[in-house]
């Protein structure tokens, strides 16, 4: 059934649609794979095909290592195809409508070697600062997601943090005992401090406080992580730290799925473009040495 309606779909496009040979050829090999794929899953006609298939094919494609930008191509074609046959009413419903495709950078994101984070972490911080840059580093969190935790975000017990990140989803991140001993080391500091602040301005139940009591700004941990920077001659932001996180856990062998649920990604795509930087640093170790 899929094989017959799939040779439809390229009679479409070569008759109607009038593209090129070497475009419909790659329609075609993208579709089959999927086709392959179903077959796996003893799906073999379209009226059987979810939207959780065509999420779990994604998610096939990244962890055997599928440049990004192929898998988002593979999932235009598939969303065409469906597309196709919905409008020839041969499937009621259309199982890629809400398939959204993943984003895919135009660039590599910057990324500091673990020598780098190392020096920044040895320099002079205050005490929240210190805090603040353990955390980003640990755990991988967004600046969002960082001004926003609160002090019951945070459980010792379990060394846990636990925020909510895009779409409301709430996520449980493990903490490390270094990024643990600056927070404890933070909070007992600003246990102190918030005694002699204003009621009328303190959010008693934010972690990170600003001078007057109120939660800290996004600007504030830009600023602060721009200035560490300038100490390794690098221009970076929170995001870079949240980037060196990922790369270094996947440096370290940490599987990819599990780096796609602490970093909160909605696909798995976005989490593989880290793999390519591992990859990407490799060869530059590996000439750096070599020549």
């Amino acid at each position: 059934m899929l094989k017959e309606q799939l040779d439809e779909y390229i009679d479409f496009l070569k008759y109607e649609k009038c593209l090129s040979d070497n475009t419909i050829l790659a329609y075609k090999k993208d579709i089959e794979s999927f086709t392959e794929y179903l077959k796996d899953l003893k799906i073999y006609d379209s009226s059987g095909v979810g939207r959780k298939n065509i999420g779990s094919y994604t998610t096939y494609l990244a962890t055997n290592n599928i440049k990004p930008s192929s898998i988002v191509r593979k999932i235009a074609s598939i969303k065409g195809f469906f597309r196709f046959l919905n409008a020839r009413q041969e499937i009621k419903n259309n199982p890629s409508l809400d398939v959204s495709s993943p984003k895919v950078p135009n660039r590599l994101p910057k990324v500091l070697s673990i020598d780098e984070i190392e020096k920044l972490l040895i320099g002079k911080m205050d005490l929240m600062d210190k805090a603040i840059f353990e955390l980003l580093y640990a755990t991988g969190l967004r600046v969002s997601e960082l001004v926003n935790l609160t002090v019951d975000n945070i459980d010792f017990k379990r060394n846990t943090v636990r925020t909510i990140g895009k779409g409301s989803k709430e996520r449980i991140i493990p903490l490390g005992s270094k990024a643990k001993t600056a927070l404890k080391a933070y909070l007992a500091d600003r246990e102190i401090k918030i005694k002699l602040m204003s009621p009328k301005y303190l959010k008693a139940d934010m972690v990170f406080l600003n001078q007057h009591g109120g939660a800290i700004s996004r600007q504030y941990v830009y600023s602060f992580i721009k200035e560490q920077g300038k100490i390794i001659n690098k221009n970076i932001s929170p995001h870079t730290i949240r980037h060196s996180f990922a790369t270094h856990l996947l440096e370290n062998g940490a599987d990819l799925r599990v780096v796609q649920e602490l970093l909160g990604h909605s696909s798995i795509v976005t989490t593989q473009l880290y793999t390519h930087i591992s990859k990407k640093r490799l060869r530059e170790v590996y000439h750096s040495i070599n020549g």
